[in-house]
């Protein structure tokens, strides 16, 4: 199979591994983690300058059309780079699930702005009795003469602190569970009635809590097959990321092995250690293969599936080797001075949203 990337493509890889070049190191990494949204808003709005927030979206919206080669290959980058500016969460899947269900009127208003990074909108759609259901959804719509209101709760949205706008999942039939029945809706983050509760996740980044009580939504079309399209592309990113994580914390530990010396000698001329390290080099290479594999499916009706595979195989792996990298390192690959620890609770994050590995292997497998 051709890999090679299209000439735009080639710009944003250079793009990305420029920005991250440019603009991050371990300290930096951890200023950024303590703005009061979890990432850099200066990082946000250079990254909508460069356009690679905007790269996803249609030609129709003056986007860049993506294909599942570009977002692989930008999101590695950005991966590798240990970055926390929540492209996936508020570009790919809100951002694009906003591009695909909001009416002319909506999309005219914030589009622009959010493919330009001077707005963001996240999904609200998880909730605390979902347990890797993704079809779970007990929030209430209700119709009355003034409009849509919405009632329940979404337990966890990330990337929802400092989001100017969010798409809600609430349901106008059936019961939680239930295939059907479920439709989307827009709320601005100011609208009265919504409480918005931050709370920070194991890797530092910025998750909300909301609250609605008889919220004012504005309908978009569309609702679960909209969402798991959606959740299908930043999936495929989110691996990408890990993979690009996962180099990263490799390439620091090779490093770290020829250096450190023990008895006289390097750590990297123990044969223990070099058949640990050769185990993690293969395990690299099979999640690169898996994701290979998924992105020469796009197209075709095999594409979630090869997406679910490679994510069931990302997603323990990279923590896996998350841990050998920190065992190399002894008690300083927990800290925060290196990046082994900050790529490790990223990896840890990953491995869960948003659902289990196993969940994504059931999925795979035909049988969830």
């Amino acid at each position: 199979m051709n890999f090679d990337l299209s000439e735009d493509e080639e710009m944003l890889k250079a793009l990305a591994e420029r920005f991250v070049v440019d603009h991050y190191d371990t300290e930096k990494r951890k200023a950024f983690l303590g703005e009061p949204n979890g990432f850099s808003p200066a990082m946000w709005s250079l990254l909508g300058e460069l356009g690679i927030l905007a790269a996803p979206f249609s030609e129709e919206s003056e986007g860049l059309a993506l294909d599942a080669t570009g977002i692989a290959t930008i999101f590695e980058a950005l991966g590798k780079g240990l970055t926390v500016e929540p492209v996936i969460e508020n570009v790919l899947l809100a951002g694009k699930l906003f591009e695909a269900t909001a009416p002319e009127a909506l999309r005219e208003e914030w589009l622009p702005a959010i493919m330009f990074g001077e707005r963001r909108v996240a999904l609200a759609h998880a909730e605390a009795g979902a347990r890797d259901n993704r079809l779970w959804v007990d929030t209430k719509a209700s119709g009355n003469g003034s409009g849509i209101t919405l009632t329940g709760e979404k337990a966890f949205v990330p990337a929802g602190g400092g989001a100017d706008g969010f798409i809600v999942s609430a349901r106008t039939s059936g019961e939680p569970g239930d295939a059907e029945g479920v439709s989307l809706y827009f709320v601005p983050a100011d609208a009265s009635g919504l409480e918005i509760r931050p709370f920070r996740l194991a890797d530092g980044n910025l998750a909300v809590a909301l609250t609605l009580d008889g919220v004012a939504g504005e309908s978009l079309t569309g609702g679960i097959a909209e969402i798991e399209a959606s959740q299908t592309l930043a999936s495929l990113a989110r691996s990408a990321e890990a993979l690009g994580i996962m180099q990263r914390l490799f390439e620091e530990t090779q490093e770290y092995l020829r250096t450190r010396e023990q008895f006289g000698t390097a750590l990297a001329n123990f044969q223990a250690l070099q058949h640990r390290m050769v185990a993690q080099y293969a395990v690299i290479e099979q999640a690169r293969a898996l994701l290979n594999l998924a992105l020469v499916s796009e197209g075709t009706d095999g594409f979630a599936k090869a997406v679910e595979g490679a994510r069931a195989y990302i997603a323990p792996a990279s923590v896996e080797l998350g841990h050998e990298m920190i065992q190399f390192h002894g008690g300083m690959g927990v800290t925060d001075e290196l990046a082994i620890g900050h790529g490790h609770k990223r990896l840890l994050v990953l491995s869960r949203w948003p659902d289990s590995p196993e969940t994504a292997l059931d999925r795979f497998a035909g049988v969830s």
